[in-house]
């Protein structure tokens, strides 16, 4: 039930009938009419753009137009007004038992209640984390695994068929990096001085894989030349490295439906085939490349290269595929990865990479582009820094990771639910400042907090009258005389359930996962407003005494407040609280 879907659909049946009556033009494209809430409540309950944005192609005032549909709409027994204001804006208030109904729609469609169809089904891949697997994941790669969970948990309950999927960068200089770390550790196993040079890995998270290799090889790898050992160790560490990476992202709840190596890319002929594509499409050229800008020219040589035409395709400047030594660029795989994709038959990409990696969002972006031939679109999201503290003080870093604070850690201090939370009160793109003590304080500054307090009290509630003998199941709350609601208070608390399928539809479209944590905080800020209300005015109580009528209409409201909390903590991964410990 989308009471805006649904006044949306009423307002453009009334501008089709005032087409029909002649008041207003044929041809006239309605695509961009609105109907949202007006930016300020007193206005009305919603608004509608509809005239301002027929007015000129309809070669009419926006005014005229305004007033001829307020009188139409008002012939239809949900409004109860319609006012034109201003130029031309239209505002509308509904009739009460219109917003009652939402009651009864959250409890009929319970945990369904806000679910859409909008996705038809429509195939998304969404790749997050992503990590070198090169040691425990760090809590930068904390906010993108969240946030990446939870945008499919949005899409998946807006009605696409989601993926979840990690890229293992198991192909490059970096795994050749842990496995001489590794083999330090090793050596270290067998009783000898590891030599940490600089460049290669310090954590202590290595210490147990050397264990392992002096348990499987014993001595025999000691003083033996790296040709002897290095593909071995690659292998078994980022294997043992990848297990490590499991078991962070299911300490914060997260699971993958796919891990896709790009190791597997290299000799299987997949790099050359999604490069023939391009070719294919005159897209593939020898060429040189001009100095990157504000590097001085003498440092740079010309040299020339095999490149991939993406200026074609909304990039900058064309892109290396090929070194001139004949090797692979790094860009390569991850445009036979994303082919794969494409392959695959994905109808939409989502890729969510760290904020260092800004300069890769246009070419990647244009190689897909080029290789679905723009039908399948590629989103980028970006994840940009947290800054830990821990009582307004920097957060001290970890001996065992070597340089960084690790998702363990992070999730050790203060839970997942807390950690997931905190990680969506910002948007993606905005760094976001993590305070330990803040996300622990039981306060209404806390939006953690604030919403499991929410949680907590609609069950206490329930507690206490299911002890008292009154009837809270589902189907008999439906059945609940909800015109015994009808304090501002109350009203106040059903028009923002109301506006909750409303707002899945718009986070799923813009692939903003924070608006559910936004949303979460304000719906609990109405219900903690109507708890305080029922300290002065005792009418307002959710238990009225003697009243079983009156009590089952209000914990009706609460208890659909409490299906929506738990739909939204759903979406971000979060458990609801039924009680404060």
């Amino acid at each position: 039930m989308n009471l805006f879907t649904d006044i949306r659909a009423l307002v453009i049946d009334s501008l089709t009938a005032l087409q029909s009556e002649g008041a207003l033009p044929e041809g006239l494209d309605f695509a961009n009419v609105t109907v949202e809430p007006p930016r300020d409540a007193a206005h009305g309950d919603m608004a509608t753009n509809a005239a301002m944005v027929l007015a000129k192609p309809a070669k009419m005032k926006p005014r005229d137009i305004a007033e001829a549909l307020a009188a139409m709409l008002l012939q239809d027994a949900r409004v109860e007004v319609a006012e034109v204001a201003g130029p031309g804006f239209l505002n509308m208030r509904l009739s009460p038992d219109l917003w009652r109904g939402v009651i009864g729609a959250a409890l009929e469609q319970g945990s369904d209640f806000g679910r859409s169809n909008m996705g038809q089904g429509r195939k998304v891949n969404v790749e997050f984390v992503s990590a070198n697997p090169t040691g425990p994941l760090h809590v930068g790669h904390t906010r993108g695994a969240v946030f990446g969970d939870a945008l499919a948990a949005l899409l998946d309950f807006a009605g696409h068929d989601v993926t979840r999927e990690y890229y293992i960068n198991d192909g490059g200089a970096q795994v050749d990096v842990l496995a001489r770390s590794v083999y330090e550790r090793y050596r270290e196993a067998n009783g000898l001085e590891p030599q940490i040079a600089e460049g290669l890995y310090p954590g202590d998270y290595l210490v147990p894989i050397g264990a392992a290799l002096k348990e499987k090889y014993g001595d025999s790898l000691i003083d033996q030349p790296e040709s002897v050992w290095l593909q071995d160790l690659r292998e078994f560490a980022t294997e043992k490295m990848m297990d490590l990476i499991r078991e962070d992202l299911a300490s914060l709840g997260v699971e993958m439906d796919v891990f896709f190596s790009e190791k597997s890319l290299y000799g299987s002929g997949r790099i050359e085939a999604a490069l023939e594509e391009l070719d294919a499409k005159g897209l593939i050229y020898e060429g040189t490349l001009p100095p990157p800008k504000g590097k001085p020219d003498e440092d740079w040589e010309p040299r020339e290269q095999t490149l991939f035409k993406s200026t074609e395709h909304g990039d900058d400047v064309d892109r290396p595929v090929k070194k001139s030594d004949g090797g692979w660029t790094y860009f390569a795989p991850d445009i036979a990865y994303h082919y794969d994709k494409v392959q695959r038959g994905f109808d939409e990409l989502i890729d969510v990479f760290g904020a260092d990696h800004g300069g890769y969002v246009k070419r990647m972006k244009a190689a897909v582009s080029a290789l679905s031939d723009g039908k399948v679109p590629l989103d980028i999201k970006l994840c940009q820094l947290v800054r830990l503290f821990k009582d307004g003080q920097p957060f001290k870093m970890s001996k065992r990771a070597g340089n960084f604070v690790t998702l363990r850690e992070v999730v050790d201090l203060v839970g997942p639910d807390v950690t997931r939370f905190v990680m969506l009160t910002r948007k993606n793109d905005a760094p976001l400042d993590f305070d330990f003590s803040k996300v622990l304080e039981q306060s209404k500054d806390n939006p953690v907090f604030y919403v499991q307090y929410a949680s907590a009290r609609i069950h206490s509630v329930l507690r206490k009258a299911r002890d008292a003998g009154i009837a809270v199941d589902d189907a008999t709350l439906t059945a609940a005389d909800l015109s015994l609601l009808a304090h501002e208070a109350e009203m106040a608390v059903v028009k923002k359930l109301a506006e909750w399928p409303r707002l899945v539809e718009i986070a799923a479209r813009t692939n903003e996962p924070h608006r559910v944590a936004f949303y979460l905080y304000e719906l609990a800020g109405e219900f903690h407003a109507l708890w305080n209300r029922g300290n002065d005015l005792p009418e307002l109580r959710f238990l009225q005494e003697g009243d079983s009528s009156a009590t089952q209409a209000k914990i009706a409201l609460i208890r659909s407040v409490s299906i929506v909390i738990s739909a939204g903590l759903g979406i971000l991964g979060v458990t609801p609280a039924e009680e404060m410990r």
